[in-house]
């Protein structure tokens, strides 16, 4: 697996052409308002400002008239627009730089806003996929690897299961259309994994050719 920066792609996604007979099975990125409330926790920042305005409500309705007492809450209704507005923001910026593929030989994950990766994880080096999928059609398809892959989940974040910290699990954070393409993923990855590896021991021919 390489974790390498990038400047320059062949194919959107790729840090470099793929070989000869690698296909490209699907290619997507995050749902902006998916990855705020699932990753930035929107709604319950929403949910947040909206307790403070009733608090701030109640508390001056019985001194000040309707009118006043109404208004006495738009502050935390404005500054809840800014915080609410930065994050969708911030979803945005990392769904726009953001490119999940999946091919016949791997999942690749071009990942970063500030410090882009590209995260190559063949599908021998994945041991389990687990499907987080919503009512809007939106999941998440969290990767366990095994083996020698390590991952940080500061480093891949908001790209790993949550609450998943050693070792992190990387994920295709809320993409569109999850439940296709997690069936996409487990029919590749299954071929794929049932083909056999042959290997070399230069030993063993060499003692083949002692006899």
């Amino acid at each position: 697996m390489s974790h390498d920066d990038f400047e320059i792609e062949p194919i959107p996604g790729l840090p470099e052409q793929p070989p000869e007979g690698e296909e490209i099975l699907w290619r997507g990125k995050p749902s902006t308002m998916a990855l705020a409330r699932d990753a930035l926790n929107l709604n319950w920042i929403i949910g947040y400002f909206a307790v403070l305005m009733g608090w701030r409500f109640v508390t001056v309705v019985d001194v000040l008239p309707l009118g006043q007492a109404i208004g006495a809450t738009v502050p935390f209704l404005l500054l809840g627009m800014v915080v609410c507005a930065l994050l969708i923001g911030v979803a945005w910026v990392q769904a726009h730089n953001t490119v999940y593929t999946i091919t016949s030989a791997r999942i690749v994950m071009r990942i970063g806003a500030a410090l882009t990766l590209t995260l190559n994880l063949p599908y021998r080096e994945v041991g389990n996929a687990s499907l987080k999928l919503r009512k809007d059609g939106t999941g998440t398809i969290a990767l366990e690897t095994i083996g020698d892959t390590t991952l940080s989940y500061l480093v891949v974040w908001p790209h790993a299961r949550s609450w998943r910290f050693s070792p992190a699990q990387p994920a295709l954070r809320c993409i569109p259309d999850a439940q296709s393409v997690a069936r996409i993923l487990a029919e590749t990855a299954e071929a794929r994994v049932s083909i056999p590896q042959v290997t070399r021991n230069p030993a063993a021919f060499d003692a083949v050719a002692a006899e």
